[in-house]
């Protein structure tokens, strides 16, 4: 699996950063954290800011530091103060240096770090989404009408998985040396204006062509292929589609939208009904309405409604602040974004808005 490294742009750039006033820090930040294995960007962010997309705010690099835009364990961030303002200083870990014979002392000596660049912590914790952003699609409604199908697998067998043979029937005339399976999943509405946004296409595998043969229908051909990859068993009558190989982005820009945004989530993967931290929900809002790889967005609870019985009416009380996500795929019409954090369960229909 590709780690994602921690990039200078990711450091000093980010869309719609605010003033270094509207840096908060965190109440309870330390001083000086040493970096640990395992930690991401997002989290040592939130240990000093209330608000982590900010981090590029308080970032100071160190001239001193060779390539400081990578972070490893072991190293130090210090939290100074130039000219009122918070600042974060980075100083290499001791794995940094060695020793060095000076006459009959030993003394400590800079060495450039020779560690792999995938040791270097990532920004966010993008396991968590790895196999989802890179195979997950959402498409038209009618994306699938006439594409080839699953007729059966070796043995006439209706389940395959990877390594297996299966046979596949369709429109073969420009064939492709390997295809995604695919299995119709939700459609998309918006809930406000009923407008359809699009369709998942659940990812069940991947596909290597071995031979076509001709079939009864002239247009038509048996195609038998070989399971590369299968991230759930494969069925009968699963869709064929190009295969849409995406890489991870080399980096995100954890960033405040450049718009403002109103939207609502709309599903979650695998269409459960309690949502948490680290799962991947659809929002219907997209490229259109400007949001952006990276866009943070805070979730919100909707305020219940209740009964004034001096006033003998009813009155809605404030939605309450539940959550944090970041958008990471975009389409036209919607988005998918991965939940960072989460105080308490989060549901389908809850507020997504600025952070």
């Amino acid at each position: 699996m590709r780690k994602i490294i921690l990039v200078a742009a990711l450091l000093v750039a980010a869309v719609g950063l605010h003033a270094q006033d509207d840096v908060r820090l965190n109440p309870d930040h330390p001083d000086v954290y040493v970096v640990q294995k395992g930690d991401t960007l997002w989290d040592i962010s939130g240990r000093f800011l209330t608000q982590p997309w900010y981090w590029p705010e308080i970032w100071q690099v160190n001239p001193q530091v060779e390539n400081p835009h990578l972070i490893f364990p072991g190293d130090r961030l210090r939290l100074v103060y130039v000219a009122g303002q918070p600042q974060l200083q980075l100083e290499r870990g001791p794995q940094a240096y060695k020793l060095s014979p000076v006459g009959d002392a030993s003394r400590l000596t800079p060495e450039v770090r020779r560690e792999p660049i995938d040791d270097a912590i990532p920004p966010l914790p993008l396991d968590a989404i790895n196999a989802f952003l890179s195979r997950t699609r959402i498409v038209a409604p009618d994306a699938f009408e006439g594409t080839p199908y699953v007729i059966s697998g070796a043995d006439q067998r209706i389940l395959m998985g990877a390594g297996e043979k299966l046979y596949a029937r369709g429109d073969f005339r420009e064939p492709l040396a390997s295809y995604g399976i695919y299995r119709p999943g939700d459609l998309y509405s918006d809930p406000y204006t009923g407008e359809v946004l699009g369709m998942q296409a659940l990812d069940v595998g991947s596909v290597d062509l071995y031979q076509l043969d001709p079939d009864r229908r002239q247009d038509f051909a048996i195609a038998t292929m070989h399971v590369t990859r299968t991230s759930r068993e494969i069925r009968l009558e699963d869709r064929l589609l190009p295969a849409e190989e995406r890489a991870i982005e080399a980096f995100f820009q954890p960033s405040a939208p450049s718009v403002v945004i109103d939207g609502v989530i709309m599903g979650v993967e695998e269409g459960v009904t309690q949502i948490g931290k680290f799962d991947v929900v659809a929002i219907n809002r997209g490229l259109r309405e400007g949001i952006a790889p990276g866009n943070v967005l805070a979730i919100y609870k909707r305020g219940a409604v209740v009964r004034d019985r001096i006033e003998r009416d009813e009155v809605k009380l404030p939605d309450e602040r539940a959550g944090i996500m970041m958008v990471f795929r975009t389409f036209e019409k919607m988005s998918l974004a991965l939940v960072l954090e989460a105080d308490r369960p989060l549901e389908v229909m809850d507020l997504v808005r600025n952070p």
